[in-house]
This record gives structure tokens, sequence and C-alpha cells, in this order.
């Protein structure tokens, strides 16, 4: 049963914290005037260089309340509010079970109507990209993200973003709080995300996998943990998918909880009973022999198709997503040609030459 309550009409109108004694008063003033003074120093820099957030629209905020949530909207996105309550709902039941864990109190859920909304947001400072599909900050717990109009990808993020507010409780009922999961690879937070909220056999990451033993790049869990041309969301979904295989998925929640005290690889001794080492060759051999087979007398790309984007042609080195124009004269694709972002542009379908970018991540 949904509550429905009109009296707050913006996020201003709610105070987060719970009270504190009188003498922790002075400290915290101090503590948030520090962090005013940098946050105003940012926007002061960000204005310098005609980057500051604008704010385009008054957005009236107002409260569903469910079991475990507090969910803020706006008008006219009632419907889609309750349905992202249901979905959210659904996804606590799941994960609760999963961590064994209750959150302490209501979960703040801010909702907005479309990405140019979200990108207004005051709850986060930083600017936020075309590519930032939800957020969950670490101060206020707050998950906030953006309608996308499709079910489906609204579920995968509500779910996802809910995973990292476990965490963050989590962290905190082992006393350490952000800077405890601030220690833990990015590739095991972001990854366990992804892992439990798209599951074991994941098409999309089977690809990754199978281009990765044609490649001969399969990466350890160090080459994971610092190297970032491995992208850790995809890759740490799939050490995930491999540890929840191997030991099972209870293991998972134990590994993140003893993270908090050890760290990750003192973590893979207690639980796993072995290191990182021993657990990255055991992987390797395991990826190898589960995507060499598939790869055997497959025709590759370049045996009978024509190299069109490229770097050495007009591309950059890493292109994306190509789509062609259904008089296949055109192809649109993701590149970060233009080295700072990654943009999206048009090319002859014949010969590769880019025509014109179309739009890039900063707009």
């Amino acid at each position: 049963m949904l509550k429905h309550i009109d009296s707050i009409k913006s996020l201003r109108d709610f105070n987060i914290y719970p009270s504190t004694p009188r003498y922790f008063q002075k400290i915290i003033f101090w503590f948030f005037l520090c962090i005013f003074m940098v946050g105003s120093f940012t926007e002061i820099h960000g204005q310098y260089f005609g980057r500051n957030k604008v704010r385009y629209d008054q957005f009236n905020f107002k409260i569903l309340q469910s079991k475990h949530f507090n969910v803020y909207f706006y008008p006219p996105n009632t419907l889609a509010a309750k349905n992202s309550t249901r979905l959210i709902e659904r996804w606590y039941s799941r994960l609760n079970g999963f961590f064994q864990y209750d959150l302490p109190s209501l979960q703040p859920l801010i909702l907005y109507a479309n990405h140019a909304d979200f990108q207004q947001t005051n709850v986060l400072t930083g600017l936020i990209s075309q590519g930032t599909g939800g957020v969950t900050e670490g101060i206020g717990k707050r998950i906030i993200l953006p309608l996308t109009g499709t079910n489906a990808d609204d579920d995968h993020v509500l779910g996802h973003e809910l995973v990292h507010a476990f965490q963050y409780s989590l962290a905190d009922s082992f006393g350490q709080g952000y800077t405890s999961l601030a220690q833990i690879p990015l590739w095991a937070v972001e990854g366990m995300a992804e892992y439990l909220t798209s599951g074991r056999n994941d098409p999309h990451t089977a690809m990754w996998l199978r281009d990765a033993v044609l490649h001969e790049d399969v990466p350890s869990v160090k080459d994971i943990s610092v190297d970032p041309r491995y992208f850790p969301y995809r890759w740490g979904q799939a050490m995930w998918a491999f540890i929840g295989g191997k030991w099972g998925d209870d293991k998972i929640p134990l590994l993140l909880k003893t993270s908090f005290r050890t760290g990750l690889d003192s973590a893979f001794i207690k639980i796993l009973g072995i290191d990182a080492d021993s657990l990255s060759n055991l992987w390797l051999k395991t990826v190898e022999e589960t995507y060499r087979p598939q790869l055997e007398g497959k025709t590759l790309p370049r045996e009978i198709g024509q190299r069109l984007l490229a770097e050495d042609i007009d591309a950059g080195e890493m292109n994306l997503a190509p789509s062609i124009s259904p008089d296949g004269k055109w192809v649109t694709f993701l590149s970060e040609r233009d080295l700072f972002t990654i943009d999206l542009f048009l090319a002859d379908a014949r010969t590769g030459k880019v025509v014109k970018k179309l739009a890039s991540s900063n707009r």
C-alpha cells in the first residue's frame, strides 16, 4: 500500500539527518562549513570555464511512502513513481534476503522524469554526463535517477542502485562508512551490482568474454583492480559470476562484509580459501576452457569484411554501436575520436570518412 504525502513541496522541506546531541553541533557546523567552502570554490571554478550547473525548471516534489522507501517525484509522473516503487520494493525483498540485512531506515529514492531534468539536480553538485543512468550518493545514501520510459531499463537501474545502497549501509554497520567501501576495488563494487541485477548468464558479458579469449586478453584479478582499460562493470560482473558459480552465491555477501575489515585480498583467503593469484589462475583457466571451443572453426569478420571504422582510416581507437542508414550510404557510431569525450559521429558507409559530429556527451 503506497502512502501519498502532499505536504512536502521540495527536497528542502525535510531533514535527512537525525537530531544530534548539543556538544556535537559545533563540530558538525564547522564540518559542513568546510564542505560548503570547498563546494563554493568548485562552483566558482566551474563558472570560470562556463561549466556551472544550470537549473531551468522548478520541480514540485511530492512523496510516495512504501514499506521501505520514501520516493520523491513530481507531477505528472505519479503513475511512473508508483510503478518504480513497486519495482524497487521487489528488488528490496531479493537483496534483503541475499545480504541478510535490513536497511536501517526508509531509503530515499529521487525520481526525475527524464535525463534533462536529472542533469539539473542539486542533490549532486557535479555535472552529470549523458551516460549516467543513476547515482547513489554516499553521505545521504540517496538514490537519484531519471526514468527512461522503458520498464526493463528502469528496473535494472533501480536494482543496480539499490545494491549500492545496501553496500553503503553495510559499510556503515561495520563502523567504517564510505571509506571502507572506497578501499574495495571498483570492479567488486560495480560488478556486484551488475551481477545481482543481470544474473550469471548474461549474453552481453559472454560476448565480452569470447572476444577477450579471441584476442588473448582475459584480465586477471589484479588487472581489473588497477588497469582502467578493463571496464569494471562488465569484468566485475563476470568475476562475481565465476565466484558465485564456483563457491556459491552465499559467499558473495560474506566476501563483502569481510572486506570491510580486512580488504578484499585477505577476504579471498578467509572465505574462499585461496589468494588472489590462485583465484586469477583458476579464473583464466575456466574462461579459456569455456569459450575457446566456441571460437573453433569460426570465420573472423576481417576475413570476409572490409575495415570501415578504424583509427587509421578516420575514426578513433574505440568505435562502438555502429548503425547503418536505411539506404546504406551512412553509418553512425560512438567514438572517442575527439580525445576527451565519447561522441556520436556520422561517416560514409563506403569509405569510413567521418562527415560530421552529430552529438557530444557534454551536450
